[in-house]
């Protein structure tokens, strides 16, 4: 811009300022009035602008009422509801009124005079701000908006927080009366330890119900709500006592208690007894963790609260089976922890293992501790190796025996039940879709499902033989089974119907690692990676319970894989279907009549092989087929068993797989997860959750002569070589073998405990002070390298 046309700009533009300064040095009466009365209007109209961008009435009645998701089993029985915290609501009849009195005294004396907003205390807190003494000004109304709706109005000290906030009280006042604002305010406070509202408050601190809470109780409940961890009464009792008088001493004020108490009631102590509150984990606690997160997903993209709207997800799972299941995990679980703690007690376990048991205690968090305080590792390790109490601890978590267990319908998918641990409040980690471990024998199964989807037949023979495999890196594998090989041929039925090692070795030559691989995969292994070695064949990579099962239930579906389902269809609190789910299709993985022949294979296992103590034991003469597994040592134990209408598996071991059972007998998958399996199915078949009558058939539907034929032909053949099996010779001692994991051929019956009675007890050898277990990778870890001992045998 030119100068001169600068010159005469800058000439106009203080023309037109000087009258507006003239006035405000001699201002007009009208000039004051628009002065004083601009920021409220401006106030005014920006609370206007904020208003849509408050909680709705909608949301409010939503927030009051609280209807939480409810999860409902096939058969309409509640498995678990989706609280949005640890909470019971009660109303304020049911409140002592002590608490009210306290809570009003103290929070908010003129309550029952505003309709939202104290305008008299919000500005002497003003003054007293001003002056250098922060003060607040929320009544009790405000900060309910604030509870409940803490990402809508947030906690920031701005104005526009304050605003809103002023708004949705007046909206809280507008919809309800003030004794249902006081309930809904006492019902949704915080009071740590996973407590909210004043009923789990009162137990949590007081074990009592709200109902009968005293004044000094009330006052000291009410007086954390300043600042509940600065006023905690279990870790600071001084200041919770302090600020417990501070209460006392409003009440007294305020006519709510006789003064003349007050100095007696101040010098009372706490008297708290203190225990936590623990949500109900409800019938299948894992399970509806896993519908927790797929619900919240499902609500967000729906516009739904999964907290307020009071959604009913029905899903799959059988109450009645779900009930059974937990019961036989819990009572095989029993037993089996008898044996776990004879096994680690004293010299033989525990103490003889020195070196496993400094590895256990360098990876506590108490030793890391002691090592971020300045303790010497070995000052640590002397002063933990000396705590008694610590060393029991440690000891209880490292042996404690887990299970998971998971059945499904093969028909469609649909999950039947699902039992992810002994106790979820104890360890809430999932052992069915959660903990990958190696599957041992029950691995099998796809190497022979492999080699018959090339053209062998259960037929076809193999020499029962020592194998050597080589290896990259000029190493050999050399699997092995409880004795040494017959030399004798085998057919590939009988090698896995006695879990034959050698004979599945061999198999896995002929099919290679390639192909089983893709198989399993194709099956149902689809989240965990398997490696394509020689040892997979025996079950080396880990895997997860929930893969396995789904595997079996493509076998027992004809070779059709379909993914499992957990969820029918989600309503709303009138019973309004809002969507419905149907079953995956199903993907043809394996051919159906390949499929039949596995499973009249795997027949063979129940009925005279490895898991015969289904029929021996538990008397389930129904068509069912089925594989035991077990890892090297004994640390896992796997079996699943398969009926045309159930699929059921189950695990047993320990979190850390440097701890077993150290049972050749009882550490076995046939006598660990089988009974578990079969109490299960035994009641399945008894309340007729499933057709006893119902059979396994081809796809290829073969004609009623052909099928009876086939019938007779493989019951006489499974009972005459039962008669007449040959015994197995004398093994040869070889220079170095590894323990075996599964025994060639079934092992006598045992007598079946009762529900509560302890396992027998083998005896347990006396080890040497220098047979304490190797350390070992952590739980769910892949071995290293893949094949973990390539001497003269290897574990399967």
């Amino acid at each position: 811009m030119p100068l001169p046309a600068l010159s005469a700009f800058l000439t106009q533009a203080v023309a037109r300022v000087r009258p507006l300064l003239e006035r405000l040095r001699h201002p007009t009466r009208r000039g004051v009035l628009l002065a004083v009365a601009a920021p409220p209007a401006l106030l005014l109209v920006y609370a206007l602008i904020l208003i849509p961008f408050t909680p709705g009435i909608s949301d409010i009645r939503k927030a009051k009422v609280e209807q939480p998701a409810r999860v409902l089993s096939a058969d309409s029985k509640e498995l678990a509801v989706f609280k949005w915290a640890n909470r019971q609501w009660v109303g304020l009849a049911d409140i002592s009124p002590q608490v009210t009195a306290a809570l009003i005294s103290t929070e908010d004396h003129r309550f029952y005079e505003h309709h939202g907003i104290d305008f008299y205390r919000l500005g002497g807190a003003a003054l007293r701000t001003f002056s250098g003494d922060k003060q607040g000004g929320s009544t009790l109304t405000q900060q309910l908006a604030r509870n409940l709706f803490p990402d809508d109005i947030g906690r920031a000290p701005t104005l526009t927080r304050k605003l809103k906030e002023a708004i949705t009280a007046l909206k809280i006042e507008a919809l309800y009366s003030k004794d249902e604002i006081l309930e809904t305010y006492l019902n949704t406070v915080p009071f740590l330890y996973n407590a909210w509202g004043i009923e789990m408050a009162a137990r949590t601190y007081f074990d009592k119900s709200a109902k009968n809470l005293d004044v000094l109780e009330s006052a000291t409940l009410v007086g954390m709500l300043k600042g509940n961890s600065y006023y905690n009464p279990v870790i600071n009792p001084e200041r919770a006592a302090t600020r417990r008088n501070t209460v006392l001493a409003q009440m007294a004020k305020h006519g709510k208690l006789d003064e003349k108490r007050l100095p007696a009631l101040q010098k009372k102590p706490l008297r708290l007894d203190f225990e936590r509150q623990l949500e109900a984990p409800g019938a299948a606690p894992h399970l509806a963790q896993q519908l927790r997160k797929w619900l919240i997903a499902w609500a967000d993209r729906n516009d739904y609260n999964v907290y307020a709207d009071g959604l009913v997800v029905r899903t799959t799972l059988d109450s009645r089976l779900q009930a059974q299941a937990n019961q036989a995990v819990q009572r095989r679980g029993r037993q089996l922890q008898a044996l776990a703690d004879q096994a680690w007690s004293g010299r033989r376990g525990w103490s003889g293992s020195p070196e496993l048991v400094d590895a256990f205690i360098k990876e506590s968090k108490e030793y890391r501790s002691a090592l971020a305080a300045g303790q010497t590792p070995e000052d640590a390790l002397k002063r933990l190796r000396a705590d008694r109490a610590f060393m029991d601890a440690l000891r209880r978590d490292k042996t404690r025996v887990q299970i998971g267990f998971m059945a499904i319908d093969p028909r469609d998918g649909q999950v039947r039940a699902w039992v992810g641990s002994r106790d979820f409040v104890q360890d809430p980690f999932d052992h069915v879709a959660q903990a990958r471990r190696q599957p041992g024998s029950t691995f099998k199964p796809f190497v022979y499902g492999a080699a018959f989807d090339k053209g062998m037949s259960p037929d076809d023979t193999i020499v029962d033989q020592e194998v050597e495999i080589p290896l990259p890196g000029g190493e050999v594998w050399r699997p092995s089974d409880d004795g040494a090989p017959s030399g004798r041929a085998m057919s590939l039925r009988d090698g896995l119907a006695y879990s034959k090692n050698t004979i599945t070795a061999q198999l896995m030559q002929k099919v290679g690692p390639a192909r089983v691989a893709k198989l399993a995969k194709a099956m149902g292994v689809r989240q965990s990676p398997l490696e394509e070695v020689p040892s997979l064949a025996l079950g080396t990579s880990p895997v997860t319970l929930k893969e396995m099962v789904t595997a079996y239930g493509s076998i027992a579906n004809g070779g059709s894989f379909i993914e499992p389902m957990l969820v029918i269809r989600v309503e709303d609190s009138e019973g309004k279907v809002l969507e419905e789910f149907a079953p995956a299709k199903p993907q043809e993985v394996l051919p159906p009549a390949t499929a039949y022949t596995l499973i009249d294979v795997m027949r063979g296992v129940v009925n005279r092989g490895t898991g015969v103590g289904i029929r021996n034991q538990f008397g389930i003469r129904a068509d069912v087929a089925g594989k035991t597994g077990t890892t090297q040592d004994n640390t896992d134990g796997w079996f699943i068993l398969m009926h045309p209408q159930l699929v059921a598996g189950a695990w047993v071991g320990f979190n850390d797989n440097r701890v077993t059972l150290r049972s050749d007998y009882w550490g076995q998958g046939a006598h660990s997860a089988l009974p578990i399996v079969g109490d299960t199915f035994s009641y399945a078949l008894r309340s007729r959750l499933i057709d006893p009558k119902e059979r396994f058939e081809s796809k290829a539907q073969p004609g009623l002569l052909a099928r009876a034929w086939e019938w007779l032909s493989t019951g006489l053949r499974d009972w005459w070589q039962g008669l007449f099996k040959p015994s197995e010779p004398a093994p040869a001692a070889p220079t170095r073998r590894i323990k075996p994991v599964e025994p060639e051929a079934p092992p006598p019956v045992p007598v079946v405990p009762g529900p509560d009675e302890p396992l027998p007890v083998p005896a347990l050898p006396e080890p040497s002070p220098d047979s304490a277990p190797p350390a070992a990778p952590p739980a769910d870890t892949p071995p290293q390298p893949t094949v973990p001992v390539l001497d003269p045998s290897s574990g399967r």
